[in-house]
């Protein structure tokens, strides 16, 4: 059985705002370069859900895990999402699909923020670091 990740995002207009999800995938792919992993966006921005949920399924994933690249679970990854999803699943039913919590829901993401929040004290005068 193979395993695929789908990191999914909003997407936008200005393609730098991409730069940290792509950091993501790029850490990923590093540290577990046998999981096939795409991003794809709701908006904006390419691939979409389709396309990158066709690429995994071509990869011979038989299990997809989706991951919203969203702080909270919103409209979009309540409503749109799940739509979507049950799009991708029809297209390709040989692969199963599985939906997990918003990432910015994760505990583990929760207490990242929150180091990266009080670092912010330590050195006030400190630019953020690149991506």
């Amino acid at each position: 059985m193979t395993r695929g990740l789908l990191l999914f995002a909003h997407g936008a207009r200005d393609a730098r705002w991409a730069l940290p999800f792509e950091a993501v995938v790029q850490r990923i792919r590093e540290r577990a370069p046998e999981v096939p992993v795409q991003l794809c966006f709701l908006e904006f921005m390419s691939p979409d859900l389709a396309e990158g949920g066709r690429r995994l399924a071509a990869a011979g994933c038989s299990r997809v895990d989706v991951l919203p690249l969203f702080l909270g679970a919103g409209g979009h990854v309540r409503k749109d999402l799940p739509e979507l999803l049950g799009e991708l699943a029809a297209a390709h039913p040989a692969t199963q699909w599985t939906l997990r919590p918003a990432i910015g829901e994760i505990a583990s993401v929760i207490e990242a923020m929150a180091d990266a929040s009080l670092a912010c004290l330590n050195d006030p005068d400190e630019p953020a670091p690149d991506v």
